[in-house]
């Protein structure tokens, strides 16, 4: 039906999250109508994600440097530990502007169904952080896995770093939901409510 060319574009955006059939046609044919420079711009955009884009050496967020900048702000207290499963959760809590503290990336949950193990995940370097903190903040998702991560997380921060206080996330947020799902409100509503664990 289109152009291979334009047919190898769609099945590209296809392969995005959440991005169907209709819509990848769209940005497709929208990017075959595109002045060439704006073209070139969009590929520089894309590649330079991909060449300059790491995670940051002290938290695993997202970064165009070793630090992200949250880290490397002096505003920012360290003492204070927000644990979050994906660089999309500190966007989502970022947009509420409520939390003055610092990140930790897990980059996942655990999951035994799934083969991810507590080794897999960045917790080593969050008991380190943990040592000079006052409060860390369990913020994985409200389901079976994330549970389970943040149950693991309370039992070996209490018994590591005793002087600690580890702290989960009210959830305004429904059973299965997710961070970057949730809006502002519900968010800062989750995090003023937060609470000690059991």
């Amino acid at each position: 039906m289109y152009p291979s060319s334009i047919q190898k574009l769609i099945e590209s955006f296809r392969s995005l999250p959440g991005v169907g059939e209709k819509t990848a046609e769209r940005y497709a044919l929208s990017v075959s109508e595109m002045d060439p420079v704006k073209v070139e711009q969009f590929a520089q955009a894309l590649t330079g994600v991909k060449e300059k884009l790491r995670r940051c050496r002290i938290c695993g967020n997202l970064s165009d440097q070793d630090e992200c900048e949250i880290c490397r702000n002096p505003d920012r207290s360290h003492k204070q530990i927000f644990v979050v499963q994906s660089p999309k959760d500190v966007i989502a809590m970022e947009k509420t502007g409520e939390f003055r503290g610092v990140y930790h990336v897990l980059n996942g949950v655990i999951s035994p169904s799934k083969g991810v193990m507590p080794e897999d995940l960045d917790i080593d370097s969050l008991v380190k952080r943990a040592l000079e903190a006052e409060e860390v903040i369990l913020a994985t998702s409200n389901t079976m896995d994330g549970e389970t991560t943040a149950m693991y997380l309370d039992r070996l921060l209490k018994e590591q770093c005793p002087d600690v206080l580890v702290t989960r996330i009210a959830h305004g947020l429904p059973a299965g939901g997710l961070l970057d799902y949730a809006d502002e409100m519900t968010l800062a509503y989750a995090l003023s409510n937060r609470r000690r664990m059991q």
